[in-house]
């Protein structure tokens, strides 16, 4: 395989799994300019989650363009330092990794900054290193780092970033994060990490046994009805940003705050037990949040 092969199956890879993404990265009704900006910096997020979880495509591609020698093909921590590297040169050179050089002109024609870039890097080196939190206040300062960088690279690419809209996207984006850990429970014990707060399973007298059960008992229900909570008000406290935007993008947030209510309430009617399988919304589900969004309801 060529160079080129190798740069296009690379990338070709990590951009597939956007039709599997919870939310929609790149919808069709964006602009294309969005769109292809939008799309180069989902390229970059996913493959350093990727790193993160140790899902990169089997073979050593990856390492390979990012000159990891062959032995330490394996090693997170040393890609993701790799990844630091060359994510340093999308700034001032020229990167290795294809989909680097994919993001190396959004970069610079929406005059993005390195920070939000290296947040979700260390993020990924936290979840290394870190496996447990042990208090609401630890999450949300791991969920600074691990999902609100991507409200403010899209609000960074559409050029309406504000402070209060940077605000209220933190909100929507520590709330979708914390979602998602709750339908992958079980998907992140296997994995060796638990992000529900452990204050929180004290309170409700939650052992990390009972994650590993196939169905929740009354505890573990009641402490993901808690957390479930928690980010239900985060999403309405985050809601005004879909109303101080307007256009496609207002869509486009307002399927972000949709997404997130719509897998809440799929986690209610599962009676909070969230270990046979992650609950997902259904699409009629998925519009009626999406129309009480745009509404500015609830």
């Amino acid at each position: 395989m060529t160079g080129t092969d190798t740069a296009t199956a690379l990338e070709r890879a990590t951009l597939d799994k956007a039709a599997r993404e919870n939310f929609p990265v790149a919808p069709f009704f964006l602009p294309r300019a969005w769109r292809t900006d939008l799309m180069a910096v989902y390229g970059f997020a996913r493959l350093v989650d990727d790193i993160g979880d140790g899902d990169l495509a089997p073979g050593g591609a990856d390492a390979r363009v990012l000159g990891v020698p062959a032995e330490r093909a394996d090693d997170r921590l040393a890609l993701l330092d790799a990844f630091e590297a060359d994510l340093g040169r999308v700034f001032d050179g020229t990167p290795h990794h294809p989909l680097l050089r994919r993001l190396q002109p959004t970069v610079r024609r929406r005059g993005l900054t390195p920070e939000p870039f290296l947040g979700l890097i260390a993020a990924n080196r936290q979840d290394q290193l870190v496996t447990r939190y042990e208090t609401y206040d630890d999450l949300l300062a791991y969920c600074e780092l691990s999902a609100n960088p991507v409200g403010r690279l899209v609000l960074g690419v559409t050029g309406t970033a504000t402070p209060e809209r940077i605000r209220r996207s933190d909100a929507v984006c520590t709330a979708l994060q914390i979602v998602e850990h709750l339908q992958d429970v079980a998907e992140d014990l296997g994995r060796g990490r638990i992000y529900l707060p452990a204050q929180d399973m004290k309170r409700f007298h939650v052992q990390e046994s009972d994650l590993a059960a196939p169905s929740a008992g009354a505890s573990v229900r009641a402490l993901v009805a808690f957390e479930a909570q928690r980010a239900r008000d985060l999403l309405n406290e985050g809601a005004p940003l879909v109303g101080s935007v307007h256009g496609r993008l207002k869509l486009l947030l307002a399927g972000f705050v949709a997404g997130g209510k719509a897998a809440v309430r799929a986690i209610a009617a599962a009676d909070h037990d969230v270990l046979p399988g992650p609950p997902k919304p259904g699409k009629l589900q998925l519009l009626r949040e999406a129309g009480t969004t745009l509404r500015g309801e609830g």
